[in-house]
């Protein structure tokens, strides 16, 4: 007997559509338009971004819809240091969770524009957007964010968002 197969080295291929509904649509095309949208809890009045439904604390819909800023804060990150398929970047590249300012619940996305070993919390960092023939209603609109300048925040300022 021989050894038993374990790996099957192959390529495959998973087409998929996704069906975003109404409030996820009018997120994806407010950042068509270089706008980036959250929506309130009528009860707690937590922002959430990206728009939900119904607030996930409180049950109950949230029909008021805000503008955020394109500035946050990171709050934790992680440093990528292992190449795969799919990456966009040659590593090492951050992947951080993001505070946007005016947002109560931070989202995903890259920070570039400086050292991946000199990124850390507290720091300050704004939305660079692809350019406007390229906008969609994608996240991919966002390319990444950047430091901005501005001093690093007090960790009491988004401790409660770890």
């Amino acid at each position: 007997m021989s050894e038993p197969i374990k790996v099957v080295p192959m390529h495959i291929r998973l087409d998929y559509i996704v069906t975003a509904g109404r409030t996820y649509t009018r997120y994806l095309q407010a950042l068509a338009h270089k706008r980036i949208i959250g929506g309130r809890c009528p009860r707690c009045e937590k922002v959430y971004v990206p728009p939900r439904g119904s607030c996930p604390t409180c049950g109950v819909p949230t029909g008021e819809t805000i503008d955020v800023q394109h500035t946050a804060t990171v709050t934790t990150f992680c440093v990528v240091n292992i190449p795969f398929g799919a990456m966009p970047f040659k590593p090492p590249y951050v992947v951080a969770s993001l505070l946007l300012d005016g947002a109560d619940l931070p989202i995903l996305h890259l920070v570039r524009g400086m050292p991946a070993d000199q990124v850390r919390m507290g720091l300050r960092v704004r939305a660079v957007w692809v350019p406007d023939e390229a906008l969609a209603p994608t996240v991919e609109s966002i390319r990444w964010f950047e430091p901005n300048g501005e001093p690093d925040a007090d960790y009491k300022t988004y401790e409660a968002h770890l």
